[in-house]
């Protein structure tokens, strides 16, 4: 099963096309459509049979592109996630910092994306860009290949975590907030941290940016590790 996932999603260049009607379908069709099935009524109701009917085709037409479901949901992760966004480490924070917020964006878009980036089997073209991208913005930093692995790691989880919640409350915080508030009303006295937290956030405006704070305190983390290993003190 991962031989044919691995050849979907790196197929080997395609011969000359002799002269000819065109097929109906193509493979970025049956991606789209899937993407479009998913977007809709989540990754649990992609089929064959329910891409075929998105299509208005057969669903054996659709084997003549895609081998089944498992390389058609490989396909559409890297469809989702698209191409990264070019970085170098000549600023390693705000090309990172980038590279973090547009992961966001387009998972976002494709909330089901988060379920299939734990579970995935052979990454394809985009998601390994995405990674080239993210470790080639930490490529002049004295971290060790382990680090920026995990770099990567702490800002991916950052991000899928905020997208999940997202699914859930569009705006988690106030959402919160809203819940807590009858309880609260009557219940103050025994959580004062409690209520000034939520009304100096409420006040300020702050509310909600658990994403860009969580990215931030991480690379805060990664900025000092970086000047502490770049310190004439440091034998590294």
């Amino acid at each position: 099963m991962t031989d044919g996932v691995m050849d979907a999603l790196w197929p080997a260049p395609a011969p000359t096309r002799k002269r000819g009607r065109r097929p109906k379908l193509s493979v970025e069709d049956v991606v789209t459509a899937g993407i479009a099935v998913a977007d809709a009524e989540g990754v649990a109701a992609v089929t064959m049979q329910r891409v075929a009917d998105e299509l208005g085709a057969a669903k054996m037409a659709l084997y003549r592109h895609v081998r089944g479901k498992t390389e058609l949901i490989a396909l559409m992760l890297d469809g989702a996630l698209g191409e990264a966004p070019e970085t170098d480490g000549e600023n390693w924070r705000a090309h990172i910092g980038v590279w973090a917020r547009t992961l966001h964006e387009r998972m976002a878009r494709h909330p089901w994306t988060t379920e299939l980036v734990v579970t995935r089997t052979v990454p394809g073209p985009a998601e390994m860009g995405w990674f080239e991208a993210g470790l080639a913005a930490l490529a002049t930093t004295p971290l060790t290949g382990a680090e920026r692995l995990d770099t990567l790691a702490l800002l991916s989880n950052q991000v899928t975590a905020n997208v999940r919640q997202a699914t859930v409350a569009a705006n988690p915080e106030a959402s919160l907030a809203a819940a807590m508030a009858p309880i609260l009303e009557t219940y103050g006295s025994r959580f004062p941290h409690t209520v000034a937290a939520f009304s100096e956030a409420g006040e300020s405006g702050d509310q909600d940016n658990a994403l860009g704070y969580g990215i931030e305190r991480i690379l805060d983390g990664v900025a000092s590790l970086i000047s502490w290993r770049r310190s004439p003190a440091d034998p590294k």
